[in-house]
């Protein structure tokens, strides 16, 4: 039988790197900046909580926390070669998400005259690798600002990147929102099931609105803990989403969770926006409805109690904007590409006037 690889050079990942004259540079080192996830030395990963956070959570915080959704590096270079050596401990392939998201890493950039990031390259993993990946490709050598995004649904030991030798490396310029927006919430606010890491809704979101981002979504595992809760309210964020309905496993659990959540997070910050969503379920409407009911019975009190500063954005509309609803999940709960757009479009409504009112 003749391989894809043979069909269609597209499919196939190069085992190693020889072009020549390169220098290979750790991503902990400037002028790299590093967003959304930090090097946990003792643990030797990235990851995006501390430990001790994921551990006073629950067991699926702790094995998630090492996925790192939400990781971005940026910097300038023009670089006319750009390629990476990923050491990773590489999870299970999943049954419904491409190895290109959960796995690998994609590279967007911004050239001069250019009004935002695009979609530049996507670092794809052989499904035979267990420990990691090389992959490189050419550039037109154009000076550009870069942001490498890291898995959604893997974890990332080591990152390094190879550029030739005699390119201009620097610093990013920062976000326009530089103060990340806090994302908390269940599988579907970790990115599954898009297809490459950059299109999250928070990864759309980021390129639409240039704004840097935080991604506590973590699959089956958004429980709502007061320990979660407390760590978040100490954060430094712009503005915090909060959607884990659904992970809740019952009606009871969420109301017993939601509304003490939010609270928390309001005792500590008490301007800081607050977003509230429910989940895009829409062909689960007779488990999503009593659910969607207690997030905007949480949104009704805490405007009943005076806040000022908190939204409410009903999930259900989401994919309401297409006639062809069921073309926007792979398992009818999971967002595609197309739902995770729909939901980036959906929640960019509320979300950049926030932006732009607090940015002031």
């Amino acid at each position: 039988m003749i391989s894809m690889e043979k069909i269609d050079p597209n499919f196939s990942v190069p085992e190693e790197i020889t072009e020549p004259d390169l220098i290979w540079v750790d991503v902990k080192n400037a002028p790299f900046a590093l967003y959304g996830v930090f090097y946990d030395e003792e643990n030797k990963q990235y990851q995006r909580l501390p430990s001790d956070v994921a551990e006073a959570a629950n067991e699926g915080v702790v094995r998630l926390n090492r996925f790192t959704s939400g990781g971005r590096i940026r910097f300038r270079t023009d670089s006319s070669f750009l390629g990476i050596r990923v050491v990773q401990r590489n999870d299970k392939p999943a049954r419904h998400m491409a190895r290109s998201g959960q796995s690998g890493f994609d590279l967007y950039r911004k050239k001069e005259g250019d009004d935002r990031m695009h979609w530049y390259h996507t670092y794809k993993p052989s499904p035979a690798k267990k420990e990691g990946f090389s992959e490189a490709f050419h550039t037109d050598g154009a000076f550009a600002e870069y942001t490498f995004n890291f898995p959604l649904y893997d974890g990332v030991d080591a990152l390094y990147i190879a550029l030739k030798k005699d390119c201009r490396l620097e610093a990013a310029a920062p976000y326009t929102y530089e103060k990340p927006v806090l994302y908390y919430g269940s599988s579907i606010t970790q990115g599954g099931c898009a297809s490459r890491p950059g299109n999250s809704y928070q990864g759309m979101l980021s390129v639409l609105l240039d704004t840097n981002f935080i991604n506590l979504g973590f699959s089956g595992s958004g429980k709502g803990e007061q320990a979660m809760a407390e760590y978040i309210a100490g954060q430094e964020m712009s503005v915090f989403v909060m959607d884990y309905d659904h992970n809740a496993p019952t009606v009871e659990h969420l109301e017993a969770t939601h509304l003490p959540f939010y609270r928390t997070v309001r005792a500590a910050q008490p301007d800081l926006p607050i977003i509230l969503i429910s989940a895009p379920d829409q062909g689960r409407e007779h488990r999503q409805a009593p659910l969607r009911a207690v997030v905007r019975a949480t949104y009704e009190t805490a405007v009943a109690e005076g806040d000022k500063h908190v939204y409410f954005i009903d999930g259900s509309s989401f994919f309401r904007q297409i006639d062809l609803w069921d073309c926007c999940t792979v398992d009818d709960s999971h967002p595609n590409d197309l739902g995770f757009y729909l939901m980036a479009k959906g929640i960019e409504k509320v979300l950049r006037p926030i932006l732009e009112k607090e940015n002031k």
